[in-house]
């Protein structure tokens, strides 16, 4: 793999190659005089010596060294003269998605044996680009290399087991990314994009990022008061709830469906989900000489 640049050109969009510039888009982020350079490179490329973009040549645009995933960050509808804010928590609800979970634009996503209830989950979310600790809110955004959208998979059956999520969120290939990182100052205000999912041709999610309760420099500056971020890091900022008629006819996730995650000002990521294979048992070996 290597890092590139998107770039929109009268002929469409574009790769720009930036390998020879950073070993990869973690390396590339982390370090603000390559950035200059990738930016320089960039401005100078001439529109007919590049490439045009083949979306399926795409794999997951970074490799996070951890992926910090928030719970009941939207608020939900309700009704007329009911403040939607008398239910916020203080804090936001903080948990971990294990980096077997990553998985690329184009790659499918197996659906575990005997899973029961595997379900999606369209997010924002957000890329580090800068080491964060113990950060004020007024400085967070600083720490932002950019944005890309996230699929938060999850089984529900094995979620719905324990208090802690884990071994509901982490099976392998759980957090399909991408498809690619929309730098901060190309993309719009993350208070004001709109999220939408859509499944078997139906919009099923459809809320403003605007309805969160705890905004991205909040949350950034809230997880670094416990632990360090590095570049590369992924904050995944929660998922608005489904609309009525989703919810009433809640199907879990098999082999041959598809997910649509669409977010203002990144674009969108398909998720194809494909049943598992048997395995094969392995063959026994014994040293030579024995029975």
């Amino acid at each position: 793999m290597r890092p590139g640049a998107v770039v929109r050109t009268a002929r469409g969009d574009s790769l720009l190659d930036l390998g020879d510039i950073a070993l990869s888009v973690n390396a590339l982020i982390s370090d603000a005089s390559l950035v200059r350079a990738a930016e320089m490179r960039a401005a100078g490329a001439l529109d007919e010596n590049l490439p045009g973009l083949v979306p399926a040549d795409l794999a997951a645009p970074l490799t996070p060294g951890k992926i910090l995933c928030l719970g009941y960050n939207y608020r939900g509808h309700t009704p007329d003269g009911v403040d939607p804010r008398a239910d916020d928590p203080e804090y936001p609800d903080v948990f971990v998605k294990t980096p077997n979970t990553v998985a690329g634009p184009n790659d499918a996503v197996v659906i575990p044996a005997g899973a029961q209830d595997v379900d999606y989950e369209g997010e924002l979310a957000v890329v580090i680009g800068a080491r964060a600790r113990n950060v004020a809110i007024e400085d967070a955004m600083s720490h932002v290399a950019g944005f890309t959208i996230l699929n938060d998979v999850s089984d529900r059956a094995w979620q719905r087991r324990q208090s802690q999520w884990a071994l509901g969120k982490c099976s392998d290939g759980f957090a399909p990314i991408g498809p690619w990182i929309v730098t901060v100052d190309e993309a719009p205000n993350p208070q004001e994009m709109l999220v939408e999912v859509v499944r078997d041709g139906r919009i099923t999610v459809s809320q403003s990022t605007s309805t969160t309760i705890f905004s991205v420099a909040f949350v950034v500056s809230h997880i670094s008061q416990v632990l360090t971020l590095e570049p590369g890091d992924v904050i995944s900022t929660g998922t608005p709830q489904k609309l009525a008629h989703a919810q009433a006819a809640h199907r879990p996730l098999a082999p041959g469906d598809a997910v649509t995650v669409r977010i203002t000002g990144l674009g969108e990521l398909t998720t194809r989900f494909v049943a598992a294979q048997p395995e094969s048992p392995a063959a026994e070996s014994f040293p030579e000489g024995t029975a």
